[in-house]
């Protein structure tokens, strides 16, 4: 099948062509994003195969089909950029990538954390500039300390499972309770009490209309003094202009993230050479208690490698016209 694979980098490229060997679909890699001026690149292509910033709103949806697009091949899990409602009212197939390394995000969480704690960041700097003070590297230790896992899927409960070696207690909510997560000890409690109790904060969820914004100044208000908060699932989770409050009252002691809610200007481009706009952005990387990292919690060779492989197989097996999965199904319509 002709697919036309936007907002590639090599390490795409890379992958999907080493599986693509199996496979034999007619790949075509473009750099940009999919929105409604790259629409015209996927012309003539049945499928597209897009990323987490690619745009697919019903304009560029209605594009799509016009010019004889029928599948939508996301390489990730999360779909909230795809307007799937309209996708099924065009007749348009959206598949993703539900489970790529489950292993690669829970473990760039836990190194944020450790990193965060024991100011790693700070003091890889501080060294390399011939600085050997320790004042202002105090850390505390996890073992014992109270962690709010809120969303316990594939991601949360290998977070727990790491958590747990390390001694520490652990609280979950989560509409859907983990048997898993059960097993290992963790406790299920109402949003308000993990907010209360929880030294340390690590959202895993997805991304949806009814918890945009989960984290907010009302939020806030219910942490501890000092919470260190994670964010490695959607920027869209957290309120940033309620961060940069909350970070400048101390409420937040510590603060990493691997998404951003307007990363899509951001993320994934060399801008060092380019005056960033986003002043929120721009104030976040003030705050030395800080983290932030490039959307890069799924960039190992094992995820990348399950992601063209997911990918791959989905785009044959609608060629083939046989079920799919991965196929994604809304309000019980497909």
């Amino acid at each position: 099948m002709k697919v036309a694979v936007f907002s590639t980098k090599v390490y795409d490229r890379q992958f999907l062509e080493a599986v693509n060997s199996q496979y034999g679909h007619e790949l075509t890699f473009f750099e940009p994003h999919l929105d409604t001026q790259t629409t015209i690149l996927a012309s003539g292509c049945p499928a597209v195969c897009v990323f987490v910033n690619d745009s697919l709103n019903g304009q560029v949806l209605e594009k799509l089909a016009q010019q004889g697009t029928r599948l939508i091949a996301l390489r990730c899990a999360g779909f909230n950029n795809v307007d799937v409602t309209k996708a099924t009212e065009l007749d348009m197939t959206v598949v993703r990538v539900p489970a790529y390394s489950p292993y690669a995000i829970a473990e760039h969480t836990i190194g944020l954390m450790l990193a965060l704690n024991r100011k790693i960041h700070r003091a890889y700097s501080r060294v390399r500039e011939g600085n050997f003070s320790l004042d202002g590297l105090l850390g505390f230790d996890m073992h014992g300390r109270t962690v709010g896992i809120v969303g316990t899927g594939k991601i949360g409960v290998i977070v727990a499972q790491i958590l747990t070696g390390m001694g520490c207690q652990l609280v979950a909510y989560d509409p859907y309770p983990n048997p898993e997560c059960q097993a290992l000890g963790v406790k299920y409690v109402e949003l308000a009490e993990l907010f209360a109790i929880s030294d340390i904060i690590t959202l895993h969820c997805p991304l949806t209309p009814e918890n945009y914004h989960l984290i907010n100044s009302e939020a806030l208000e219910q942490m501890k003094p000092g919470v260190m908060l994670i964010n490695t699932s959607r920027g869209g989770l957290i309120d940033t202009k309620a961060i940069i409050g909350g970070l400048k009252s101390k409420k937040i002691g510590y603060l990493a993230m691997d998404v951003y809610e307007q990363e899509s200007a951001l993320f994934f481009e060399d801008l060092s050479n380019e005056v960033i706009q986003d002043d929120i952005f721009q104030r976040l990387l003030t705050f030395p208690n800080v983290i932030i990292t490039a959307h890069q919690a799924f960039l190992t060779e094992n995820a990348l490698h399950n992601i063209a492989e997911t990918t791959l197989s989905n785009i044959s097996n609608f060629e083939k016209g046989v079920p799919c999965p991965n196929k994604i199904i809304i309000n019980n319509r497909e």
